[in-house]
């Protein structure tokens, strides 16, 4: 049965794909959640359309990702912790208080996925945190101090 995928499903297809599935795995997985569609001559016709928009909605995306990277370079955020008198962190720093950290002083919006913490950030000191997207990369500079 052929079918259009409506979202990316990891080693099987990705949004917009048409492909040749079992009948049982599109009727009882895919259709019931709503992860792909009847490939019929319209609904084809109708992603054929859609394709030049969507190129050009991701060139865009990939763009604003680009700039943001150049934006991104040079910042500094400094964060407060707790910590004991070794330096050594109560609670480890997350990307997610990384993000909240990057927007609220630069309003600058990364996704978490683009950031890459070679380890968790556990203690008192100054870290470059790298921001890899499509293979482009830059870096910010994250000091964690003591409260």
């Amino acid at each position: 049965m052929k079918v259009i995928f409506l979202q990316d499903i990891s080693r099987v297809g990705k949004k917009y794909d048409i492909k040749e599935v079992n009948d049982g795995y599109a009727l009882n997985f895919l259709f019931p959640k709503k992860w792909a569609t009847l490939a019929t001559p319209k609904a084809i016709a109708e992603i054929e359309k859609n394709k030049k928009e969507i190129i050009i909605e991701r060139e865009i995306q990939e763009d604003l990702l680009i700039k943001i990277l150049e934006e991104i370079k040079g910042k500094t955020i400094i964060i407060k912790a707790k910590s004991d008198e070794k330096g050594h962190l109560f609670s480890t720093i997350h990307k997610k208080t990384l993000i909240d950290s990057m927007e609220r002083e630069y309003r600058i919006q990364i996704e978490e996925k683009f950031i890459v913490l070679e380890k968790q950030i556990k203690e008192i000191g100054e870290f470059e945190i790298p921001v890899v997207i499509k293979n482009k990369k830059s870096f910010f500079k994250l000091i964690v101090e003591k409260i």
